[in-house]
């Protein structure tokens, strides 16, 4: 199923309104792709207001950010979440906060667009198999962005829940 090209905008906003994009990637779970999320929020930025562009911080370390507590983390990740038309997740390395915020979007109605560079048949069942999520394998940079602009024109062509 194709969500993105299927789905209508779940925001009130004009057509002149930038896109408001959440990129999620692994903090806590390991930050060995901190290069390719820094990579992938540098050309969200070219659709959008990326709100989590803190993802791709090479500074931010698996204890993500020290001086705030867990539940600010959280409750201020999900107003982003919440104010966002559309989800981009890098999800070659698992995590359990991703796989939290894919789960919340998808019941939000907000499109989902997993990347993933593991093998074919490699990601979770849970990702893969969701009818919110579309789950797309790439293998190196260039793919993610063609497969990233495709997702997004689709996604202006039509309109988002």
């Amino acid at each position: 199923m194709n969500l993105i090209s299927s789905a209508t905008r779940h925001t009130l906003t004009n057509d002149d309104t930038p896109l408001v994009i959440y990129f999620a990637g692994s903090i806590r779970a390991g930050r060995d792709d901190v290069p390719v999320y820094a990579k992938i929020i540098k050309h969200l930025a070219k659709y959008g207001d990326v709100v989590t562009e803190h993802v791709g911080d090479y500074s931010l370390s698996v204890n993500g950010q020290s001086h705030l507590n867990d539940r600010d983390i959280h409750n201020r990740d999900l107003r982003w979440l919440r104010s966002s038309d559309i989800v981009i997740a890098e999800v070659t390395t698992p995590s359990l906060g991703v796989g939290y915020e894919i789960a919340t979007a998808v019941a939000w109605r907000i499109p989902v667009l997993a990347l993933y560079r593991n093998q074919p048949g490699s990601l979770s069942a849970m990702i893969a198999g969701s009818p919110g999520v579309e789950a797309s394998y790439y293998v190196d940079l260039e793919q993610a962005t063609a497969l990233i602009d495709g997702a997004l024109a689709r996604l202006n062509g039509g309109s988002l829940s």
